[in-house]
């Protein structure tokens, strides 16, 4: 193994974006929604990074960011601060609005938050096998500070000597930030800082547009119907995970997704058939209280203007489930309309069935 440490005299700008409340979150809820939930949300604040700082290290629900030998203005730290935490939360929003999974994992997205820790100093780097990272006093000093005594777990903290840096008052005020002193002892050394408490109603958030329920004036075209012997909430889980659809679709080549993504409204997948790709988007309506739905829509398909797939869960008891399928089309041509009356319909009912026992039979296998 090739070892070396090199040092830099010149001060850098160390920068952690830490997620409040995620060992509590992954212990009390689906650990695979709240991983998809985490990944997406340091996928977000990397995405937010507009002052250029270079990715060291996720440290799994924190992101250790550094911009060597440089540090920003006081304006420029600010801004990037206030569009993290502006990302962090519209992103929360937008998985509240557009949730349709039951899990507590995605429940209880919402109450996670967002702290972020800034400081300064020299760096070392040190090298193992290609990979250079910071490393050194400051680089402890940084992480340390993630132990505090603020009151809260939404919060941006900048340390005395980065404050010093950049000329911020240690009591710095603005219609956004409220900065007041702190200080804490580790290892018998003093380190002081300033913190601002994160009013989030006073964000820009992104405005998502609401993901509408599907209002249908007829009927559906086709009913299928199947028991299972799961729970309703563990037959959603297998249904809305695409990876596992596979296992139970017929004809299906191959599924493309965001592997890191939670299903929810107007999430979209692609199902390649013989050849022909054919995009999907989640959908909903109303159902009684006591069921779950999911629901797919297509405009994709050459035989209807718009195909929906509607996955209607009820419980029977403890363990077990009717799943109904309703199907319905929408064509506008006489010769679409002919096409789905003379074989379309037998097509996909043999097809759904086909689904609904190999679906069975991967629940009981697997489950």
């Amino acid at each position: 193994m090739l070892l070396k440490t090199t040092t830099i005299l010149a001060k850098s700008l160390l920068f952690i974006p830490d997620i409040s409340g995620f060992t509590q979150f992954v212990q009390s809820t689906e650990v695979e929604h709240s991983t998809h939930v985490i990944a997406e949300l340091l996928e977000v604040l990397i995405k937010a990074n507009t002052i250029d700082l270079k990715l060291a290290e996720i440290e799994g629900d924190a992101l250790f960011f550094y911009k060597e030998n440089e540090i920003v203005f006081q304006e420029q730290l600010l801004a990037q601060v206030d569009k993290m935490f502006t990302a962090f939360y519209s992103h929360l929003k937008l998985l509240e609005k557009n949730r349709i999974c039951p899990c507590n994992a995605c429940a209880t997205a919402p109450n996670l938050q967002l702290k972020i820790i800034a400081h300064c100093g020299e760096l070392q780097f040190i090298t193992v096998q290609n990979n250079r990272k910071p490393f050194g006093k400051q680089v402890i000093e940084v992480h340390r500070l993630l132990k505090n005594h603020i009151n809260s777990d939404n919060y941006v903290l900048i340390s005395e000597d980065l404050a010093k840096e950049i000329s911020m008052p240690m009591d710095y005020q603005s219609r956004f930030f409220q900065f007041e002193q702190g200080k804490n002892t580790y290892d018998n050394q003093e380190i002081k800082y300033t913190y601002a408490i994160i009013e989030t109603d006073k964000l820009q958030l992104s405005q998502f547009p609401n993901a509408s329920k599907v209002q249908l004036k007829n009927p559906p075209n086709l009913v299928t119907e199947q028991q299972l012997p799961l729970t309703p909430e563990a037959v959603f889980e297998v249904i809305t995970n695409y990876a596992y659809r596979h296992h139970w679709m017929e004809g299906v080549k191959k599924f493309i997704y965001d592997e890191n993504e939670v299903t929810r409204l107007d999430t979209e997948h692609v199902c390649v058939i013989g050849g022909f790709h054919f995009n999907f988007a989640a959908v909903t309506k109303e159902v009684q209280s006591n069921q779950l739905v999911y629901g797919e829509m297509s405009t994709d398909l050459p035989i209807c203007d718009k195909l929906y797939h509607f996955y209607i869960l009820t419980p029977l008891d403890e363990q077990s489930t009717k799943l109904t399928v309703e199907t319905y089309w929408q064509s506008k041509s006489i010769l679409k309309k002919g096409a789905m009356f003379l074989m379309g319909r037998r097509m996909l009912e043999k097809m759904l069935r086909a689904n609904l026992d190999k679906l069975r039979l991967f629940l009981a296998d697997r489950f």
